[in-house]
């Protein structure tokens, strides 16, 4: 509930009541970058460095100096700075609009002095037109059943998010066509993806036999964790663990995977800080081999760029980032930051089962430049007397190009990449709910693709896993194994779950 209006108090006032709000939004959203998630902090780096930007704030102060109150100048020039991100046509710029959304909505109710609104009845399930990644971590999740957004889509950022804090989450309704007014029955099944407003008795009942077996197949899945994964036909399949940070593999157990399939290292290019040097990479590198004890570990190099700029790295101003200079584009064009990563790797490698994988690969002469320069790397570091090896040389293939000549490039192991392979094939955004048809990861052309580079691995004798969202979904498990992969990397809130479909589906 905002407090009753009134007119404004002077310039002076009401820009100090945009100043204040925003100190007091950077702060917030300080405090949410520090729950331990890097996939948390990569997504409200953005919205912290808005809220230092000046030219951001002029036309709102502008506006106050014209007599406007507070509220109305913020939101009018928000307003007009979200518009012009929406038309740009660019879809790098359509996801920061929703990002300015989140902001322009925070410093907003800050101005206004909004109160906190009751908490929830236990059990309730929120609904709403979007739910923007800081929105998502300020929710006491334990007093929701789940929720449902009409925005966003299955790899969306906040979807994301849901999944590895075990959210249900239905996306695509329009929440206008939903009864929101806090009494109303109502089922949500993020599995079938349908939510039920005043349910019949009869639906109430089957649906609490669906959780029941559900929470019975979960305890299943997780006693048998830390056992192989082994298909339906007897065929292992390797279920490898993505990391975003560190500092989380504290509670959980090496038996649980077979490795570490998908180290992201941008946890360690923080937005606002220094670049890290040799020795700080090199701490954490040895760090995840001392945790795998011997099985194998794989450290994706920088991937900036896109929808994860680092200020003074990633070129500003690009029409679309996406298509841009990012990931080993940008590695290549910035040799002296790119030799820093490879000679903590290097040194790290005889410490355990290294391997390193680069990232938005689109030609083979790329993957060539890169290995190029860690070898040379290797035999620096060894020429000047220190500890050094090659550890075997991967990349990602998330760009169609990539994907169709997979065979053509001299790769140790390939990872497939379908959070920006989907997106890239169908030519439609990851948070776009519009789109969520052209989204779905077991489209035909998504598996033929898949397919394609599990031949070109066989034909080669080198490992194809999967390491993006699509690799944690159980139901497309059986999809994936037919379509000849062997290797999945997976959050490990995912493992378990995954584990039992491939126990549960054939090759």
């Amino acid at each position: 509930m905002a407090q009753p209006e009134q007119g404004p108090l002077g310039p002076e006032v009401e820009s100090e009541k945009v100043q204040s709000a925003l100190r007091l939004a950077r702060a917030q959203l300080g405090e949410l970058a520090q729950d331990g998630s890097s996939l948390a902090a990569d997504l409200l780096a953005f919205q912290i460095a808005l809220t230092e930007d000046a030219e951001l704030t002029r036309p709102a102060l502008v506006a106050i100096a014209a007599g406007e109150d507070a509220g109305r100048a913020w939101r009018g020039a928000l307003d007009t700075e979200i518009d012009a991100y929406r038309r740009s046509g660019d879809e790098y710029f359509a996801q920061r609009a929703q990002d300015l959304v989140d902001l322009r909505d925070r410093v907003s109710s800050l101005i206004d002095g909004a109160l906190t609104p009751p908490p929830p009845q236990e059990g309730s399930i929120l609904v709403v037109d979007e739910l923007t990644p800081s929105r998502f971590l300020e929710v006491d999740w334990k007093r929701y059943a789940g929720v449902v957004s009409s925005a966003g889509g299955i790899t969306s950022h906040v979807a994301m998010l849901a999944r590895a804090r075990g959210v249900p989450m239905l996306i695509g309704p329009k929440v206008s066509s939903v009864d929101t007014d806090g009494g109303t029955p109502a089922i949500l099944d993020a599995v079938l993806g349908v939510l039920i407003l005043d349910p019949e008795p009869a639906t109430f009942v089957s649906c609490a036999g669906r959780r029941r077996a559900r929470a019975g197949n979960a305890a299943a899945a997780l006693s048998a964790a830390t056992a192989p994964a082994i298909s339906a036909n007897g065929v292992p399949v390797a279920v490898y663990l993505n990391v975003d940070d560190p500092g989380r593999l504290a509670a959980v157990s090496p038996d649980l995977c077979d490795g570490i399939g998908l180290t992201r290292t941008e946890f360690l290019f923080r937005a606002g800080e220094a670049l890290p040097d040799e020795e700080a990479q090199l701490r954490i590198y040895r760090q995840l081999l001392d945790w795998a004890g011997g099985r194998p570990v794989t450290i994706r190099t920088l991937d900036a760029g896109g929808d994860k700029p680092i200020p003074g790295l990633t070129p500003e101003g690009e029409q679309n980032p996406f298509l841009g200079v990012r990931g080993l584009r940008l590695s290549l064009r910035r040799p002296e930051i790119f030799a820093v990563q490879l000679r903590a790797l290097a040194r790290a490698a005889p410490s355990g089962n290294l391997k390193v994988m680069v990232p938005m690969v689109t030609r083979p002469e790329e993957l060539a430049a890169a290995r190029m320069m860690m070898v040379r790397e290797v035999e620096a570091l060894t020429a000047r007397g220190i500890a050094a090896a090659m550890p075997a040389f991967g990349m990602m293939v998330e760009v169609p190009a990539a994907a169709l000549t997979a065979a053509d490039f001299a790769a140790d192991f390939l990872s497939i990449g379908t959070n920006d392979l989907l997106q890239y094939l169908a030519a439609a955004g990851r948070d776009r709910a519009e789109l969520a048809d052209l989204q779905d990861p077991l489209q035909p052309a998504m598996l033929a693709v898949i397919a394609q580079v599990a031949a070109a691995g066989r034909a080669r004798g080198v490992e194809v896993s999967v390491c993006g969202e699509m690799a944690g979904l159980p139901h497309c498990v059986p999809a994936l194994l037919k379509a000849g992969i062997r290797a999945l990397s997976v959050a490990a809130t995912a493992a378990p779950a995954v584990k039992a479909a491939i126990r549960a589906a054939e090759t």
